[in-house]
């Protein structure tokens, strides 16, 4: 069984490459825009209603700066804006927008989100700590971004932040911290947690966190995929991968 060791050696010990800038890679993923256009919105739908009734349970558990915008169109008061339709002026994101072109498939897929979100058993911090690593390890601008954000609300300082782009091997990390990201390095170069790590994670997590730990991981993975090869565009003090 290999382990991930730090940005720089993946699996079977091999080097990795240097990754890009941040810049070069939000440049490489965000190329010339979005390849699916956001959809123009006339009006409500059962669509955008079931994926706002969603979002709008996500902004809250993140206590995100979106919850109040989602919260006014569900409520019928969307349309207050001077060209009388909140969707076309921005006042919704992007990500809404472009995955009502799959309503259902979002939706099944935010409520994993929701469940990990509001409902998970892994603490604000592990969660966090576990999104962010699998964020950047995948170079993804738009989740990484949003993170940080919601990171540093749960306690995670810029010194964490930026030495989660290091990995679990920096010093300075607990042991435990040190689990949650070498299980996330793990997942993601070998799709597997290692003996040794698990038993880390055994001394301190129960038996529901241990199960979620790799699911979460997964989603965020997902995320990562839709969301880079969609090139969603930043938003609204999202700076990507510069954000610490």
């Amino acid at each position: 069984m290999t382990t991930a060791k730090t940005d720089r050696m993946g699996r079977n010990g091999a080097k990795r490459p240097a990754p890009p800038s941040a810049a070069q890679r939000t440049a490489s993923i965000l190329g010339d825009g979005p390849r699916l256009s956001p959809l123009e919105i006339d009006g409500p739908s059962q669509g955008l209603q079931s994926i706002l009734i969603r979002m709008a349970e996500v902004n809250t558990a993140l206590d995100s700066r979106e919850k109040a915008i989602v919260t006014q169109y569900l409520e019928g008061d969307g349309a207050s804006d001077s060209d009388g339709d909140a969707a076309k002026s921005g006042r919704l994101s992007e990500i809404v927008l472009t995955m009502l072109r799959h309503p259902d498939l979002f939706a099944a897929q935010t409520d994993i989100g929701i469940q990990l979100l509001a409902r998970g058993t892994l603490s604000p911090r592990d969660r966090e700590l576990a999104v962010l690593r699998i964020g950047w390890l995948c170079q993804a601008p738009y989740e990484w971004g949003e993170h940080v954000m919601v990171a540093k609300k749960v306690g995670i300082d810029v010194v964490e932040i930026d030495r989660i782009t290091r990995g679990s091997e920096e010093p300075g990390w607990s042991d435990h911290d040190r689990a949650i990201l070498r299980a996330t390095e793990e997942l993601h170069d070998d799709a597997m947690i290692s003996d040794e790590t698990w038993q880390t994670l055994a001394a301190t997590l129960d038996d529901r966190q241990l199960i979620e730990l790799p699911i979460l991981v997964g989603q965020y993975q997902t995320v990562a995929y839709y969301q880079n090869t969609l090139r969603l565009r930043l938003h609204n003090g999202n700076i990507g991968l510069e954000a610490r």
